[in-house]
C-alpha cells in the first residue's frame, strides 16, 4: 500500500482524494499556485507545496514542477484527480520514469481513450452501436464540408482530444460549419493542446446516460449507470442514478455494452462509458472517460461503493475485491453542480470574495466542496464551486430532498447559478423525467 500520495489537482476533487487518503491511513501532499495558498485542499493535507504561479500552464498543467514536488515531498505515487493531467498519457508516463504509481488508467489506455477518434474504432471492434462519424481529425475545413456530405446534416463538430463541452459546435447548415469551424479548433487548441476536430451524427431528443465501470487489468465490473441529461453549452449541470428513463432491458444492455468494451482493452482503474439513447430506445457509443467523474458521488450514493478508495487500492497492485454480484443499487441519487456563474445575468463569471457559504446537512445529503465563508475565489480556474448530492429511497423522496437542499443553501458575496438549479428542480419535465438533451425545461436564461 501507498505511503505518501501528491494530489496533482484542486479544488473540491482534492479536497475529495484527500479525504479518501485519510481515511485509509495514507498521508497526503498538496499541490497549489499562488492563487490557492489559502485554497482548502492546502490546510487539510499532511504537506503542502507551491507549484507555480496562479495560470494552470504554469502550476497545475506544469509537469515539471508536480514531478518535483513528488519527488522532494517523498510521495511514492499521484493520483491527478479530474481535469488538468488526469488524462494525459505523457504525465502517467513520465511518473513512472521516477518510481511514481500513477493512480489511473495506463498511458496507452489514456492515449487511446482522449482520441476520440480511436475510441470510437474500439468500440466497434467489439460490435458495440455508434454513431457514424468521420474515422480521423479532419484536415481542414474543405475536408469537413466533404464529410458533412457523406455524413448528412445535423452533425456534431468536436474535438479529438476533448472533454467538458469545449470544442463542440452543433452544425445544421454548411454556412455553420464555415462560421463555427474556426473557433471549435481554437478552442480546442486552447483547450487540450490539440486542434483536432471530427465530424459525428447528431441525434436530436436524445438523452446522455453513462456507465461507472472499475477494472483491474483482468476483470472489469459496472456500477451501474447516470442520466447526465441536463446539460448546458454541453457541460453537464444535473446528475442522476439510476437513469430513470431507461428500461431495466436497456440498463442491462448498455451496462454488459461498457463491461465489454473495458475488457476488450484490459482497463485499468476507474472510467465512464458514456451513450447517447435515441428516442426510440437505441443507445449509441460516444466516449470513454478514463479518469473518475465528478459526478461520481452518485454512484457512491446508491452502490455504497469508495470509487476514489477503488482506485488506490487497485493502483496499489490490489486485485478487485468486488465482484459484479457485490453491487447492488438502492434508492436514487442526483447530483446539482453549484458553480460561480449569474445564471440571471447571461451567465457571466463571478470571482471574488465569498462571504457566506452555508447548506444543511441531514440524512442523504451529501455537500463536495472545496469554499467556505470568506475564502476568495480566483478567477483563473473552474467555476465549481461545490457539487450538492441528494439521496432518497425513491426518485420522487430524492428530488424532494434536493428541493428543499437547495432551498436552504445560504451563499452571498458572489453571484451563482442556485436559481437556475432551483428552477430547474422544480419543473415539470424534470419531475416526470421527460426532458432530453434538447430539452430547456421551460426555464429562463437557458441556452
Amino acid at each position: 500500500m501507498f505511503k505518501k500520495i501528491l494530489i496533482a489537482n484542486r479544488g473540491e476533487i482534492a479536497v475529495r482524494v484527500i479525504r479518501a487518503c485519510r481515511s485509509m491511513g495514507i498521508s497526503t501532499v498538496a499541490v497549489y499556485s499562488e492563487a490557492d495558498a489559502d485554497a482548502l485542499h492546502t490546510h487539510i493535507a499532511d504537506h503542502a507545496i507551491c507549484i507555480g504561479p496562479p495560470s494552470s500552464a504554469d502550476s497545475y498543467l506544469n509537469v515539471a514542477n508536480i514531478i518535483s514536488a513528488a519527488v522532494t515531498s517523498g510521495a511514492d505515487s499521484i493520483h491527478p484527480g479530474a481535469g488538468f493531467l488526469a488524462e494525459n498519457p505523457y504525465f502517467a508516463d513520465v511518473c513512472s520514469k521516477y518510481d511514481l504509481c500513477f493512480i489511473g488508467p495506463s498511458p496507452n489506455h489514456l492515449a487511446q481513450a482522449g482520441d476520440k477518434s480511436a475510441a470510437i474504432r474500439a468500440a466497434r471492434n467489439v460490435d458495440i452501436p455508434t454513431l457514424r462519424s468521420t474515422g480521423d481529425a479532419l484536415d481542414g475545413l474543405q475536408n469537413a464540408r466533404e464529410e458533412v456530405d457523406d455524413i448528412g446534416l445535423p452533425v456534431m463538430l468536436k474535438a479529438v482530444a476533448g472533454g467538458g463541452g469545449r470544442g463542440m459546435r452543433r452544425i445544421h447548415s454548411i454556412s455553420d460549419l464555415t462560421s463555427e469551424f474556426n473557433n471549435a479548433q481554437a478552442e480546442a487548441k486552447a483547450s487540450f493542446g490539440n486542434p483536432g476536430l471530427y465530424l459525428e451524427r447528431l441525434l436530436t431528443n436524445a438523452r446522455h446516460v453513462e456507465v461507472q465501470i472499475i477494472g483491474d487489468g483482468n476483470d472489469v465490473i459496472h456500477l451501474y449507470d447516470r442520466d447526465c441529461s441536463v446539460q448546458r453549452r454541453h457541460q453537464k449541470v444535473i446528475e442522476e442514478g439510476k437513469a430513470p428513463s431507461i428500461s431495466a432491458e436497456l440498463r442491462e444492455e448498455i451496462t454488459g455494452a461498457a463491461v465489454k468494451l473495458a475488457k476488450s482493452l484490459n482497463y485499468v482503474s476507474a472510467g465512464t462509458v458514456e451513450f447517447l439513447i435515441d428516442s426510440e430506445d437505441n443507445y449509441h457509443f460516444i466516449e470513454l472517460n478514463a479518469r473518475i467523474q465528478v459526478e461520481h458521488p452518485v454512484t457512491e450514493m446508491i452502490t455504497g461503493i469508495d470509487i476514489v478508495k477503488q482506485q488506490i487500492l487497485i493502483a496499489s497492485g490490489e486485485p478487485l475485491a468486488i465482484t459484479q454480484r457485490d453491487v447492488k443499487m438502492t434508492g436514487h441519487a442526483i447530483e446539482c453542480r453549484l458553480v460561480a456563474e449569474d445564471s440571471e445575468n447571461n451567465w457571466v463569471p463571478a470571482a471574488g470574495l465569498l462571504q457566506a457559504f452555508n447548506y444543511p446537512q441531514g440524512p442523504g445529503i451529501r455537500v463536495d466542496s472545496h469554499v467556505y465563508s470568506g475564502y476568495e475565489i480566483p478567477p483563473q480556474y473552474d467555476s465549481l464551486l461545490a457539487k450538492i448530492i441528494c439521496w432518497g429511497e425513491d426518485r420522487e423522496s430524492a428530488v424532494n430532498l434536493m428541493e428543499s437542499t437547495l432551498d436552504e443553501v445560504e451563499l452571498s458575496g458572489v453571484q451563482s447559478n442556485l436559481p437556475y438549479l432551483k428552477r430547474v428542480i422544480l419543473s415539470s419535465q424534470f419531475r416526470s423525467a421527460s426532458h432530453d438533451l434538447d430539452s430547456n425545461l421551460g426555464l429562463a436564461n437557458m441556452d
